[in-house]
C-alpha cells in the first residue's frame, strides 16, 4: 500500500510499515507540501494538529483509506469523506486510558497544590504550613461526556471513593440504568455543572460543543470547584475562565488542550498559580502509542489483503465510520 504519514506514530510501527509498504512522510509539512505528497497515496495516517480538508483529499484520486491514530474527528472534512465513499478507521481505545489517567493526575495536582509546593521548595521556601489541600474521597466528580475517556475517568473516581455523575448528548433510560449499575449517576448538563467539585470536559469538538463552557456556564459552577479540559481547545472560553479564576470563584483549573496550540502561543491562564497547563499530551504515553501503532499495522495489512472491517471482524478499540 502507498501510505502518507501526516503525523508522528510509534517508531517501531513506522519501521514495520516501511518494511511492508511504500511509506512517505509528511510529518510537520505545510498544506502545500502535503498536497504534493498525497497525490499517489492510497492510505493516509494522521492525528490531531493537521487539517485533513476536502482540498487535500481531492488531490489524491487513489485515496481509499484514512486512519485516525486516536479519537477526535474535528480536523477532517467528514462530509467530503462520506460523499466520496472513503473509509475512515479511528483508534480511540489506547489513548482514552492515557487521557483519563492524566486527568486524574491533574485532579491530584490541583487538590494538593503539588505544582505550587514544588515551585516554592525549589525557591527555598518550606511552605508546609502555608499550603492546604483536599481529599478526593466523597467529592463529586462531574463528567461532561461519558464516552470512552469519561467512562474510564468515572471508574477511577469511584475507585477513590468519589461520587461520580455525568451527562451525554443523547441520554435515555437504558443508558441511565447502565451507568447506574456502574455506580455513575447520569443526569443533565446543568446539574453536572452546578454540583461538581471537579468538572471534567471530555466531549469531542463539533458544532454543538464549540464554546460549550462560557461565562454563563462557569457562573453555574460551585464556588471552590475545579475545571479540567481534556477535550479540545475551543470548548472552554479561556478568557472567561481566567476571569472567574482571578475573581476567586473557582479554586483552580487544568487544561491539556487550548484555544491556540503550538509553539509561540501563550495561554491567557499562564500567569495563574492555581492552573496546570500541559501541551496536549493526554494520549502521549509510550504504552498507548505503541498499541496504536500495532493497530495501525493490522488495519493497513488487513486492508491490503482485502480483509475489510465489517461489524463481525472489527478488532476491539478500533472504530470505523
Amino acid at each position: 500500500m502507498k501510505i502518507l504519514l501526516a503525523s508522528q506514530i510509534d517508531s517501531e510501527a513506522l519501521q514495520t510499515l516501511q518494511q511492508r509498504h511504500d511509506v512517505t512522510s509528511g510529518i510537520g509539512a505545510k498544506d502545500e507540501k502535503l498536497a504534493e505528497l498525497i497525490r499517489d497515496r492510497e492510505v493516509l495516517v494522521f492525528r490531531s494538529g493537521v487539517d485533513i480538508t476536502s482540498a487535500l483529499m481531492r488531490r489524491a484520486p487513489g485515496l481509499r483509506l484514512l486512519i485516525r491514530a486516536g479519537s477526535g474527528l474535528d480536523n477532517i472534512d467528514l462530509e467530503y469523506l462520506r460523499a466520496n465513499g472513503l473509509e475512515l478507521v479511528r483508534i480511540p481505545g489506547p489513548g482514552a486510558r492515557a487521557v483519563a489517567e492524566l486527568a486524574f493526575g491533574m485532579m491530584l495536582a490541583l487538590s494538593r497544590q503539588i505544582l505550587v509546593a514544588d515551585r516554592l521548595l525549589r525557591q527555598g521556601t518550606w511552605a508546609k504550613h502555608q499550603l492546604t489541600g483536599h481529599l478526593l474521597e466523597n467529592k463529586r466528580l462531574g463528567i461532561v461526556g461519558l464516552g470512552n475517556i469519561g467512562t474510564l475517568l468515572g471508574g477511577m473516581g469511584l475507585a477513590w471513593g468519589m461520587q461520580v455523575m455525568g451527562c451525554v448528548e443523547h441520554p435515555s433510560e437504558q443508558r441511565a440504568a447502565d451507568f447506574r449499575k456502574q455506580g455513575v449517576q447520569l443526569t443533565d448538563f446543568h446539574t453536572v455543572l452546578s454540583n461538581a467539585d471537579y468538572l471534567c470536559i471530555c466531549v469531542p469538538l463539533k458544532s454543538t460543543t464549540s464554546n460549550l463552557i462560557g461565562a454563563a456556564e462557569l457562573a453555574l459552577m460551585k464556588p471552590g470547584s475545579y475545571l479540567l479540559n481534556m477535550a479540545r481547545g475551543g470548548i472552554v472560553d479561556e478568557d472567561a475562565l481566567s476571569l472567574v479564576l482571578l475573581e476567586g470563584k473557582l479554586a483552580g483549573a487544568a487544561l491539556d488542550v487550548h484555544q491556540a496550540e503550538g509553539d509561540n502561543n501563550v495561554s491567557p491562564l499562564a500567569d495563574l498559580p492555581n492552573v496546570v497547563l500541559t501541551p496536549h499530551i493526554g494520549a502521549m504515553t509510550i504504552d498507548s502509542q505503541r498499541e496504536i501503532g500495532r493497530r495501525i499495522i493490522a488495519i493497513v495489512d488487513d486492508f491490503a489483503s482485502g480483509a475489510r472491517n465489517t461489524p463481525d471482524n472489527i478488532p476491539e478499540g478500533i472504530q470505523t465510520l
